[in-house]
């Protein structure tokens, strides 16, 4: 087995699962694992660590976008698009049928069957020169027929070297009802306890410290967003957290407010960014100077902490493409 990344802080049995599945995905068996979980808890942590310990193997990663959710195809053409070299591997009417889907062709409106055998076939034959995981984060955005169409492929893998990992939000998304899945927690309150306190740096009362580790129920991004900028009085008051949709509410808010302390051009260059879901730094510095958007503006934007700009334009968590 590849020796893989650090392990994540209290992490160590969600590591070990992605750990063996890329082994079996070396050894030319096939995968599937649905990541379900509440907003923050760390699925895309997760993912972030599939990335680094498959480094040896051919890696597609997308992410579902909220404001896409009503285009037909467009999670299939996010997934697909770095594979089309090998369109021409397919039969003919699968071809045709993924050539009209993405609007490279002209044709009667594509049968969804023969689309998902051409996504079926096309990543099997990727898979044919290099192990390929596929990595798929916030996948209750997709459209509704990428998802049906994944969902398809996940249960007709055999024996293709060959791995579907999907990040989904708790309480969300059926259609990936069935699939082997594993349930993303809050932190033990070691752990939780542990993560508070490498991001506190005034002396902290240990009862609020526990009734925050409490009411963020270990919420990882919880216990780091919602402390951010607070002194130990106004932590004292609690959070008051009564369910996983106000604290993906709360830590939105906390993104909304960091963007808004931004210099007008910085905002507007971290908006340019979440409308563009490829996170292509070439198409984004074009957009930007049509725009007129000085590059100095970028600065503030990294300061801050919600995105980085480097070989890809990466934000710091889905929710901060969301809040934005």
């Amino acid at each position: 087995m590849e020796v893989g990344e650090p392990v994540l802080l209290g992490r160590t049995a969600e590591c070990a699962t992605l750990d063996e599945l890329l082994a079996s995905v070396r050894a030319g068996r096939s995968q599937v694992l649905v990541l379900r979980g509440a907003p923050g808890v760390g699925k895309t942590e997760l993912l972030d660590y599939a990335l680094q310990s498959a480094a040896d193997c051919r890696i597609v990663r997308v992410a579902g976008i909220e404001s896409e959710l009503e285009l037909p195809f467009a999670g299939l053409h996010q997934l697909c698009a770095p594979l089309l070299d090998r369109l021409d591997d397919l039969p003919s009417p699968q071809r045709g049928s993924l050539v009209t889907a993405f609007g490279m062709g002209v044709g009667e409106p594509p049968d969804r069957f023969l689309i998902a055998l051409a996504v079926l076939g096309l990543l099997a034959e990727v898979a044919e020169e290099k192990p390929l995981v596929c990595l798929i984060d916030d996948a209750q955005w997709l459209d509704r027929v990428s998802a049906q169409t994944l969902a398809f492929v996940a249960r007709r893998l055999l024996a293709e070297r060959l791995a579907l990992v999907f990040a989904v939000r708790e309480g969300t998304e059926p259609v990936f009802a069935g699939l082997q899945t594993l349930v993303v927690h809050g932190l033990d309150r070691v752990d939780a306890r542990a993560l508070l306190d490498s991001v506190l740096t005034a002396p902290f009362d240990g009862e609020v410290r526990e009734r925050i580790v409490a009411e963020t129920h270990g919420n990882p991004l919880a216990l780091l967003e919602l402390t951010r900028g607070l002194s130990p009085t106004e932590l004292a008051g609690g959070f008051g957290v009564p369910d996983t949709t106000q604290l993906a509410g709360r830590i939105q808010e906390g993104f909304v407010a960091r963007l808004h302390s931004l210099p007008v051009d910085s905002r507007r260059l971290v908006l340019t960014a979440a409308a563009e879901p490829t996170g292509d730094p070439i198409l984004l510095w074009r957009a930007l100077e049509r725009l007129e958007i000085p590059r100095a503006a970028a600065d503030d934007a990294e300061d801050s902490g919600l995105l980085e700009l480097g070989a890809r334009v990466t934000f710091r968590h889905p929710l901060v493409r969301s809040a934005v």
